[in-house]
């Protein structure tokens, strides 16, 4: 339980980012579902569009501290080379 004022405002300020933080993670893994199910079903076209729309909402969560640099562009490269495998 915080006691000090500081600590009770950090524990306020925790709130609000877990908050965002939440919502942008939601964001960013709705836009990985839909590359994954256009290649589920084998659209080339939409898997590229989706791709290409995942591509910046991932690299944002990397500036705002969501996810690692290097996971960001290792899912962005794992899921390029599913789109291109595509026929």
């Amino acid at each position: 339980m915080a006691n000090t004022p500081q600590s009770k405002k950090r524990a306020r300020q925790n709130e609000r980012r877990l908050a965002v933080n939440k919502a942008r993670r939601s964001r960013i893994r709705t836009h990985l579902r839909k590359v994954e199910e256009a290649i589920a079903s084998g659209d080339k076209d939409a898997a590229q569009a989706a791709l290409r729309a995942a591509q910046p909402e991932l690299m944002r969560g990397v500036t705002k501290g969501v996810f690692h640099k290097n996971t960001a562009s290792r899912k962005i490269s794992r899921l390029s080379a599913r789109v291109k495998a595509l026929g």
